[in-house]
């Protein structure tokens, strides 16, 4: 229909912006940029269609980061009031930026654009200002539902002390499902708000007289930042979409860890807007929320080789991780490599990529999106995971992991470039996390050359995972109520 729509009339610009749209949906990627870019070359040069170009290049992604952000930025010039694309573009930036005053530079330019005439008001709270009371804590979320996201919400609100902390969920969800009542049952309170805009909700989580209100999206999509921006709650903190900054003003605190943010870093802080709360061990508590696939025997034990592999996002496969992965592979006799990215062009690209440091193509492998059990079962054929740089493999890190696949990660200087060596930390295995590039090659390299060491860790991570603080729901649960607590005694003081 919207094909016969532009037959009609090739300049109807509503029909093609949807087109686009409908095939970024169903993974047609190079025709959904073929589109877009013919339409931008032939004087659509709208905002939308600036963010949908963008937004196609990161979900097909081959590793040119620079080109989505790029696009974003386009955007922006054609409309500088269009929120999605600078929430895309403050998203996208650490996926190749390293630097945390960067990063900071841009959320807080986010802010003053879209924060400011919501800043300037006085908001009058009537909280009783108690500190050993019971708390209303708010969460905000477009994601209660089969989303990673639930992986570790799920931890939480089924471990909360419900006789110290009253538990909201304010859900954005448009269709909810099976997880969607499982999260709901661990709740006090639960709304749906999809239908509501900022403002309604705002009002509605005020009269809730909601102590605490966390912002669980951040930049990510479906987020409300100028939800937060109203400040309908006196405490506001940010936790779990990634480890970093919203740049907001409202948003007092970020809950993170001594391993994302060790606390010996001189004005480590200085990097962020929020005041930083350190969790004692973890900033990311795991539930798979099944427990097939089980982990199977080492695949290298029946393939004769070692096979290396990353199944990220292929928006954080930057050309310096693939020139790191290609050292190790190059190292290893006959080893190959297995990695998520979308068919047609983005493989020809990744693949002359590897080709250019010296990988012959044949030694990859690639897989699409799949269902997760599909997903899962694919670590059955990796023996060794290798993360991207500088934006770490986080929920999929955890995945490899909970199949028995060790993770060799590279470690930055930002918290999404320390998400590696953080799981890691909390497994009782920081030595594989490198602090340089050569240390990198070198850990990854002998790894997968020990092949003893690669069935006692596939045989035993399972089971290390369990026993961890990476899935100790109890103990995580304790520690965000604490923090919790602390912020609520510093805003009862300051008041």
């Amino acid at each position: 229909m919207l094909r016969h729509a532009l037959k009609l009339d090739p300049d109807f610009t509503h029909a093609l912006h949807n087109l686009i749209l409908l095939l970024h949906v169903c993974r047609r990627f190079d025709e959904a940029e073929r589109l877009a870019r013919r339409a931008i070359h032939e004087g659509a040069r709208t905002a939308d269609m600036y963010n949908n170009l963008g937004n196609i290049l990161l979900a097909k992604n081959s590793g040119d980061i620079d080109d989505g952000l790029w696009s974003y930025r386009r955007s922006i010039e054609a409309d500088p009031d269009h929120i999605r694309a600078h929430s895309n573009l403050v998203y996208m930036l650490p996926f190749m930026c390293d630097d945390g005053y960067e990063i900071l530079k841009e959320c807080e330019r986010f802010s003053r654009r879209f924060e400011t005439a919501y800043l300037v008001h006085d908001v009058q709270y009537h909280n009783e200002r108690s500190t050993n009371r019971r708390l209303r804590i708010g969460y905000v979320s477009p994601d209660f539902r089969y989303h990673c996201q639930s992986f570790f919400t799920m931890p939480l609100l089924g471990n909360h002390d419900h006789s110290a902390f009253e538990i909201y969920c304010y859900s954005s969800v448009r269709e909810h499902d099976n997880v969607s009542h499982h999260l709901s049952v661990h709740a006090d309170v639960w709304r749906n708000v999809a239908d509501l805009d900022d403002s309604q909700l705002a009002t509605i989580i005020m009269e809730d007289r909601i102590d605490i209100l966390v912002d669980l999206t951040m930049h990510m999509s479906g987020g409300r930042p100028l939800l937060f921006a109203r400040r309908p709650a006196p405490v506001q903190i940010a936790w779990l979409a990634y480890p970093g900054t919203t740049g907001s003003a409202a948003i007092g605190y970020r809950l993170t860890d001594p391993w994302l943010d060790p606390p010996s870093v001189p004005d480590a802080d200085s990097r962020y807007t929020e005041r930083s709360i350190r969790l004692p061990d973890t900033f990311w508590c795991y539930d798979p929320l099944d427990t097939e696939p089980v982990v199977n025997p080492l695949p290298a034990d029946e393939a004769g080789t070692v096979t290396f592999g990353c199944l990220n996002n292929p928006a954080k496969l930057t050309d310096r991780a693939i020139a790191l992965w290609a050292n190790v592979i190059a190292n290893v006799p006959d080893a190959r490599m297995i990695l998520w990215v979308a068919e047609g062009d983005a493989r020809e690209r990744v693949s002359a990529k590897f080709e250019a440091n010296g990988v012959d193509r044949s030694r990859l492998q690639f897989v699409d999106m799949q269902a997760r059990e599909d997903y899962l079962r694919t670590y059955h054929r990796i023996d060794v995971a290798l993360d991207t740089f500088p934006c770490n493999g986080h929920t999929t890190s955890l995945d490899a992991l909970w199949m028995g696949v060790p993770v060799v990660t590279r470690v930055g200087s930002t918290p999404i470039s320390r998400g590696g060596y953080a799981l890691l930390a909390n497994l009782g295995l920081p030595e594989l996390a490198a602090e340089s590039d050569e240390a990198f090659v070198k850990i990854a390299t002998q790894l997968a050359l020990d092949q003893t060491r690669l069935r006692t860790l596939r045989s035993g991570l399972r089971q290390r995972m369990e026993l961890s603080p990476l899935m100790g729901g109890a103990r995580f649960a304790r520690g965000v109520e604490a923090a919790f607590r602390q912020a609520w005694a510093e805003w009862c003081e300051a008041a």
